[in-house]
């Protein structure tokens, strides 16, 4: 089970991370664009997830694209889910006390790849995976 604290530390382990207040809510940007963020349920949310909605901490994540995101809905639903309000737009939402640790660190890494510029993603990406072409 992941936590704030294991968001925290992954986010606040990538370069040119910042953790800042949205909406009185935890985010994590890179050079001021958000790719992790507590999201709690909004009222519209609970209404349109009705009995299906969960409880507990809820994170935000960019994805790269749209097809990421089904992906993720189509592989592990007890963990990834969305809400009309991220209609067509490349962002999913996770149950953070179900997904594992080692899922999390993936799912923040990337989401940090998708919004970081491009020549600080590609020079991450060259220092932790030297052996792969980029």
């Amino acid at each position: 089970m992941a936590t704030w604290n294991d968001v925290r530390r992954l986010a606040g382990s990538l370069p040119e991370t910042s953790e800042e207040l949205s909406h009185g809510h935890a985010s994590w940007r890179v050079r001021g664009k958000g790719f992790v963020w507590e999201r709690p349920l909004r009222p519209a949310d609970l209404r349109a997830l009705g009995d299906r909605a969960p409880t507990g901490p809820i994170l935000g994540a960019r994805v790269e694209h749209l097809g990421a995101k089904e992906a993720l809905l189509g592989d592990d639903p007890d963990v990834f889910f969305t809400t009309p309000h991220f209609d067509g737009y490349p962002a999913i939402l996770v149950r953070l006390e179900k997904i594992a640790l080692e899922e999390l660190e993936e799912l923040v890494v990337e989401a940090w790849l998708a919004r970081a510029p491009k020549r600080l993603a590609r020079e991450y990406a060259e220092a932790r995976w030297p052996d792969q072409n980029h």
